[in-house]
């Protein structure tokens, strides 16, 4: 069974990718070959892992007792290219089950 630690770093690889794919890829296709089929393909997913990130880190903020500016960071990361990537590294390194 996966814990809510793991179930928010999968999450947040996820958004990261999607973030990533969405800037990236679909946003320079839109606008480049004039075809917004990628964006609304990878915006609805990408919204959801967004939503779901920021909700995970709400229910996870007490349970690990993280500071006002670790949060801040936190949530700051899913607005940041790759910012999500180096969440688990930093902030939940000591909560790692394996």
């Amino acid at each position: 069974m996966l814990s809510l630690v793991n179930i928010f770093r999968i999450v947040a690889l996820l958004e990261g990718i999607s973030y990533i794919l969405l800037l990236f890829i679909a946003t320079p296709i839109k606008y480049l070959a004039d075809d917004p089929q990628y964006v609304k393909l990878l915006g609805m997913p990408h919204g959801i892992l967004f939503i779901l990130y920021i909700v995970l880190a709400f229910m996870l903020k007490s349970e690990l007792k993280w500071s006002t500016n670790i949060f801040a960071r936190i949530l700051l990361a899913a607005i940041i290219p790759f910012g999500t990537f180096f969440i688990g590294k930093y902030y939940l390194k000591s909560t790692s089950n394996g």
